[in-house]
């Protein structure tokens, strides 16, 4: 098994679809694998658990047609997958920094400043003000008792911002690389092993599991999602894939540990499981470093897997492909099969693929733009299958800002000619 997180003194490391049903946004695609006729029945995804439209059938198109259930040789192909809101219902690591909250595992650091480059003067103090210095640096905060605390920590998490509105964190950073507030969550654990922070998700595990769907819990002020839930039609998805034949990964934006917990619950393990990887010091303690990609080194989290980010990873994990061209988008044979995602953290990727784009509606902007617009007929769009929302009631801003500039900014979203995709209505829903 390869080492998934490093000392901090070690340089870091088709064929044709399916004609669109009149439901499902899927056509015939060019091929990086020749169509052929079955000769065997492939894995079959169960009937017994509803798809949107024809999508079940259109999945198991690329199934039969791309797998290696037939015997044809050559690579086995790969389908990835975003984790959190994508595999499960709910976000893993909010649960589990919800569960470290509750139960006082986050360490008090020397300065807050120290847990990020980009946090602000201002977070820095509403974070000291807010949880005190009355413990020593190095052991853990009360944040089971301490309600401004929790709040502060929450609020950066999930906005960027502080309890006041004031921005968390402020720099330079490659919008399409990174976001300081997804690179914070481990930073947040710095000062704790490895094994500690997969006993804490094991623990947020097995509570989010037990909780009714739909519970919520307060913590600080927050009201927050109590319960997770794997989704049936993807854990089978995701075992039809590897009964024909496909090498299946996990791609996450979240703290690898967290998602190496959950990801074992449907079949597939450390080694192909691929989230932020923090860099350890020679205690084998998470520090605030992680490792990079694509040329990018040991940072404070500036190529993490998020949006372009999920690319480079795939590429330099899985195809071995190393420095700034795991940036670029590869040949077809160098490209994953079958790709899943539900938010613009996930468009690059699941547009990388050959096969199928599976996208659960979230109604997120760029994903949801490219998904409709369908230009290379593969976009296969569904709602979610637990508490899936409601019909957006204006048209997804395509023309005009869908699209996130490295530089942060807003713009039209385009084809691969280069072409505006026009403002697209939700009809999946």
């Amino acid at each position: 098994m390869r080492t998934r997180l490093v000392l901090a003194w070690t340089s870091a490391v088709t064929a044709a679809l399916a004609v669109a049903t009149a439901t499902g946004p899927v056509a015939a695609a060019p091929a990086d694998r020749a169509p052929v006729t079955p000769t065997v029945r492939c894995p079959q995804l169960s009937d017994d658990l509803p798809w949107y439209g024809g999508n079940r059938a259109q999945l198991q198109r690329v199934i039969d047609e791309r797998g290696t259930c037939h015997g044809r040789g050559g690579p086995r192909p790969v389908a990835a997958f975003d984790w959190d809101n994508t595999i499960t219902k709910n976000d893993v690591t909010d649960a589990t920094i919800s569960w470290s909250l509750r139960h006082d595992k986050i360490l008090r650091p020397a300065s807050w400043k120290d847990t990020s480059t980009w946090l602000t003067d201002t977070a820095n103090k509403a974070l000291t003000e807010a949880c005190g210095t009355e413990v020593k640096v190095g052991t853990p905060l009360p944040t089971s008792t301490n309600a401004r605390c929790a709040d502060e920590i929450l609020q950066i998490r999930e906005d960027g911002s502080t309890m006041s509105g004031e921005a968390a964190f402020a720099g330079k950073w490659n919008h399409r690389r990174t976001v300081p507030q997804y690179a914070w969550v481990p930073q947040l654990f710095a000062g704790h092993t490895v094994p500690e922070l997969r006993a804490y998700a094991e623990a947020a595990r097995t509570e989010a599991l037990a909780a009714p769907v739909g519970a919520t819990r307060t913590v600080g002020t927050h009201v927050l999602p109590a319960y997770v839930r794997y989704y049936d039609q993807q854990r089978d998805l995701v075992r039809t894939l590897q009964k024909a034949g496909f090498d299946v990964w996990i791609v996450s934006a979240g703290s690898e540990p967290v998602t190496e917990v959950w990801s074992r619950g449907i079949g597939i393990d450390r080694a192909h499981t691929v989230a932020i990887r923090s860099v350890l010091d020679r205690k084998g303690r998470i520090t605030t470093s992680n490792v990079g990609c694509g040329g990018v080194g040991v940072t404070e989290g500036e190529a993490i897997p998020y949006i372009d980010g999920k690319r480079c990873w795939i590429n330099q994990e899985i195809y071995g492909i190393k420095g700034a061209a795991a940036w670029n988008r590869q040949a077809p044979h160098r490209r994953i099969t079958l790709g899943g995602g539900d938010a613009d953290t996930d468009v690059t990727f699941v547009g990388d693929a050959t096969g199928a784009h599976l996208v659960l509606n979230r109604n997120k902007n760029e994903v949801m733009c490219r998904a409709y617009d369908n230009a290379d007929g593969r976009w296969v769009v569904n709602p979610m299958f637990i508490e899936p929302l409601p019909r957006r009631t204006t048209a997804y801003p395509c023309a005009t800002s869908a699209y996130t500039e490295p530089d942060g900014t807003h713009g039209p979203v385009r084809r691969g000619d280069g072409n505006v995709v026009p403002d697209q209505q939700d009809t999946v829903y």
